[in-house]
């Protein structure tokens, strides 16, 4: 774990000013669609589409000038002037995670004809320093693995990473094949939710859950939490790849709006195979109601069992993290 050191308010510079909720939005995605409109998926364009839209609503962004320290949406940050246009920006982003707060710095982005200059860092260091002043000491942020000048950067500012994490895309296809093997697709059977848990509790860390507002309980079996699940509304889907009645992986689908809404349980023996028959199940099932379906696993040795599945490597993200 790192430990970092910075002046409390960072050196003061004329280009360098906190965002600006009520008229900065609008600029902030149009930056944030030119540095990453490459690689962003529907949810990122979806997120550039809700910042246009808060921008131009004045009620809205009244309250996110009030809200900014007690909220989880991207209110709150600094931005990097010249030549009369926002040209660079850190988006921060509150969470709380077993009482402590965290700050994620998000959407670190400068314009390409105004890169080389030193702005990503004096951006990064401002960040810090509010973190610092606002008496923050875990920082996180997420870089993209392809990305080596920014990784650097993070590491020479005191970041470490502590996951890297691959996005995964696949279109829904009733007609999807079949792969042929020695085990069978079934619904998760009572006696395997132990093991289920065990293995998303070791693939999806507490330690980066700060940004979901649920948890895995959702899947446990029972009369209570089937009662439960029918009253939110919420249509969970299970299966498990069995072979000679031993569990290979599971997967879950829990539809709670944000993109990554696959989630995988392997063992650390588990046949990649045994991933790729759950994801073309899922595909050929869930196709009735989506068009689309996502996964976010550890990068690593299922990379080929994903893509097999008919799945498309979105991004891959290191998650850097600092303590102050």
């Amino acid at each position: 774990m790192a430990s970092i050191t910075i002046p409390a308010r960072g050196e003061a510079h004329p280009n360098l000013r906190p965002l600006n909720v009520l008229r900065d939005l609008s600029a902030v995605a149009d930056l944030i669609e030119t540095c990453f409109s490459s690689t962003m998926d529907s949810e990122g364009r979806q997120y550039v589409q809700d910042m246009r839209r808060a921008g131009k609503d004045n009620s809205f962004v009244r309250w996110a000038n009030r809200a900014i320290e007690t909220t989880s949406l991207p209110l709150s940050g600094y931005v990097w002037e010249e030549d009369g246009r926002i040209v660079g920006n850190a988006s921060l982003i509150p969470f709380k995670h077993n009482k402590q707060r965290i700050y994620l710095i998000a959407n670190v982005a400068v314009h390409p004809d105004y890169r080389r200059k030193g702005i990503a860092r004096a951006l990064t260091r401002r960040s810090i320093a509010h973190a610092l002043e606002k008496n923050v000491t875990d920082i996180w942020l997420h870089v993209r693995h392809d990305n080596p000048g920014a990784i650097d950067l993070y590491t020479q500012l005191g970041f470490v990473e502590r996951a890297c994490r691959t996005s995964w895309q696949a279109q829904t296809d009733p007609h999807a094949p079949t792969l042929a093997a020695d085990f069978s697709i079934t619904g998760r059977n009572l006696g395997d939710w132990q093991t289920q848990l065990d293995w998303l509790s070791r693939l999806y860390p507490d330690s980066l859950a700060w940004h979901r507002n649920w948890t895995f309980k959702s899947l446990r079996p029972g009369l209570w939490n089937w009662l439960y699940l029918l009253f939110v509304d919420m249509n969970i889907h299970q299966w498990t790849a069995v072979r000679k009645g031993n569990m290979e992986a599971a997967l879950a689908w829990i539809p709670y709006g944000r993109g990554e809404s696959l989630f995988a349980a392997t063992g650390e023996g588990s046949d990649p195979e045994a991933l790729t028959a759950l994801l073309l199940q899922a595909r050929r099932e869930l196709s009735h109601s989506y068009s689309s379906i996502a996964l976010e696993f550890p990068t690593g040795r299922f990379d080929e069992a994903i893509r097999a599945a008919g799945f498309k490597s979105m991004r891959t993200l290191i998650w850097m993290r600092a303590t102050l």
